[in-house]
């Protein structure tokens, strides 16, 4: 008997589901070629049997500061074991492919750090680690179709068993259509008994079906807010129009902290969802279940559905499905590509499904930020089943914001301070006008209105400090918001025990047009305030645009480096929030600066007092592009 057919073993860990397109192609592209794949999250995988496997591709994004998604946690602390020699994995081949940002500082940390422990444990690499990049103008897939070619070939060099046909000879594409991994089951109403349900319950029916739900996803809201308050910050002339939102829980209250984050669920254009299933030909009035073909396969569909009560087509679109404001992804139109009959249609589509087509796939969709809806009107005669489009949709994501307000101060409420994305999409000669969907949906509210905001709290990279602690902050634009909590905060603390003092460096474009909470900072900084000098502390501006040259945070930083390295000598914790693109790292190498002219040492020993300073909890960053 010959050998058998070798498989392949796709491990991803994914926080927005980036990652988890980026396995599922790689192991759709394996099958093309004949080579069996499974495709695991790292949470669902027994870590311990890793040894046994024979090759490995590992797909894993890094979020925020260098920050492993959630269902790697477990899995990455298995591998830290002391008692995992340097040849537990020295039967084992791996590939890693890693999704990141390069706007911010650890760029692809979780991809390279894997790479090193896998290395460590005696593993040996097929190709070199792949770094996507989220700023690249094709976004990670620039890296990850040359990657897989790469390793492809190698797999082959290895062992042609992979691939018993060869690297390059792939399955016809039209011969292999994928079934959908979801089923859509339709109930009669009449069999349906009337049910009230509240509203967090049907969010969670909804939410806990769609294939959108990550691994260890929440799908029932912790509670509801509602608007109390709508307020422009920003004056005319400004370029932003940003606002403060207040909130007052409904019902049921969380208890939180200052520096912890809100995610809200937006709600979609009511016409354009209407749009949506018209252009589909389906029935909004129609109930359905959501049931995964596996779970279907090996006889527990039942139970699942059984689980999963009925719910409202419509109802599953607006709560579970981005169809206004996403772009689709590349495998959207493949599978669209199989169902339009217009012979111009169908060409298009597979050229920009192919990798000779990625960047013009990108200048339609992803540089003009088109949405499901716009793309299924420009290919008018394809007609996709609904289980495709469950699930290749993009899910509708809550969006996080940092809280502005301090439970001690702002009792039973919560306070943001949003930016309304707006912008002009560049080809000529759309230029079109996109607004972000959350943001500018809740520009829209009134309190008036009285509409329950389904959210979800969790902690964020800021931990709450303690009042002993001395802060320095840095927070230009809407960074202010979590410090803004942090001031009120210490203003009630003080007024029954000493608090530490508190030094925070703000920024914006123009003092007369940009100043969010002008009055707020400033009454702090006046004598006797949390940011006063008397107190140690202090408050500084940098307005970028009110002088010929322009002046940021870490130029008033350095110029405060005294005052700032007597506080860091006092046990101050360094806090930084904002835009990723530059101020991040603009901040970190000015407090480099500080510490080697401080204390005469080199570049290299001022980024180690810094590094030190991070993994002591006293260097904090949250940033976001």
């Amino acid at each position: 008997m010959g050998e058998k057919q070798r498989k392949l073993l796709v491990l991803y860990a994914s926080q927005t589901g980036n990652a988890l397109d980026a396995a599922e192609r790689i192991g759709r592209e394996a099958e093309r070629r004949g080579c069996p794949a499974s495709i695991v999250s790292t949470d669902e995988f027994d870590p311990s049997s890793l040894p046994h496997e024979e090759s490995v591709v590992f797909v894993v994004s890094t979020t925020g500061q260098g920050d492993s998604p959630d269902s790697f946690k477990e899995f990455w602390r298995f591998l830290l074991q002391r008692n995992l020699g340097n040849s537990w994995l020295q039967r084992v081949r791996f590939a890693v492919f890693g999704l990141g940002d390069s706007g911010y500082q650890k760029y692809n940390f979780v991809a390279k750090k894997l790479d090193k422990r896998l290395l460590d444990l005696g593993a040996t690499t097929i190709v070199e680690k792949g770094l996507g990049d989220d700023q690249h103008p094709s976004g990670y897939e620039a890296t990850l179709d040359p990657w897989m070619l790469s390793l492809w070939s190698t797999l082959y060099q290895i062992n042609p068993k992979y691939f018993p046909k060869g690297p390059d000879v792939m399955i016809p594409q039209d011969e292999l259509t994928d079934q959908p991994k979801y089923r859509i089951l339709y109930h009669k109403q009449e069999t349906l008994e009337p049910e009230l349900m509240a509203e967090s319950d049907i969010i969670e029916r909804a939410r806990g079906m769609s294939p959108g739900k990550l691994s260890k996803d929440k799908t029932k809201p912790d509670c509801f807010l509602k608007m109390t308050k709508n307020e422009v910050l920003t004056k005319a002339g400004s370029t932003k129009d940003v606002r403060h939102f207040e909130f007052q829980f409904v019902s049921s209250s969380i208890k939180y902290e200052v520096g912890d984050v809100v995610e809200l669920l937006p709600s979609q254009d009511s016409s354009a969802i209407d749009a949506f299933i018209k252009r589909c030909h389906l029935d909004p009035e129609s109930f359905i279940t959501v049931c995964p073909r596996e779970t279907e396969n090996n006889g527990s569909c039942g139970e699942v559905i059984t689980h999963h009560v009925p719910i409202k087509l419509k109802t599953f679109v607006e709560l579970t499905m981005d169809v206004t404001s996403a772009s689709p992804r590349r495998y959207f139109f493949e599978v669209m590509s199989f169902y339009a009959t217009a012979e111009l249609e169908k060409e298009r589509l597979q050229y920009f499904a192919s990798a000779e087509g990625r960047d013009d796939l990108y200048n339609y969709n992803q540089k003009e930020r088109k949405s499901v809806l716009e793309v299924l009107e420009d290919f008018s005669s394809v007609q996709m089943p609904f289980e495709w489009l469950v699930q290749l949709v993009p899910s509708l994501k809550p969006r996080a914001f940092s809280i502005s307000s301090s439970p001690l101060a702002h009792p039973g409420q919560v306070h943001l301070t949003v930016s309304v994305v707006s912008w002009i999409t560049p080809s000529y000669p759309y230029k079109r006008t996109r607004k972000g969907l959350c943001s500018s949906w809740l520009a829209s509210l009134t309190p008036e209105q009285e509409i329950n905001i389904p959210v979800w709290f969790h902690k964020g990279s800021l931990p709450a400090p303690p009042q002993s602690l001395p802060l320095i902050l840095v927070g230009p634009g809407t960074g202010c918001a979590p410090f803004r909590g942090f001031i009120a905060e210490r203003a009630v603390q003080a007024q029954t025990s000493p608090i530490a003092p508190v030094m925070f460096f703000f920024g914006c474009r123009n003092k007369d047009t940009d100043f969010l909470y002008k009055d707020f900072w400033e009454s702090h900084a006046r004598e006797g305030g949390m940011l006063s000098e008397v107190k140690g502390g202090g408050f500084y501006t940098a307005f970028s645009r009110d002088q010929p040259k322009k002046v940021y945070v870490q130029h008033r930083i350095l110029e405060m480096r005294k005052k700032v390295w007597d506080l860091l000598c006092d046990g101050a914790a360094v806090y930084v929030a904002g835009s990723s693109t530059k101020m991040p790292c603009d901040v970190m190498s000015a407090l480099e600066e500080i510490v080697m002219e401080e204390t005469g040492g080199s570049k290299e020993m001022a980024s180690r007092w810094l590094k030190a300073l991070e993994k002591a909890g006293r260097y904090n960053v949250e940033a976001w592009s």
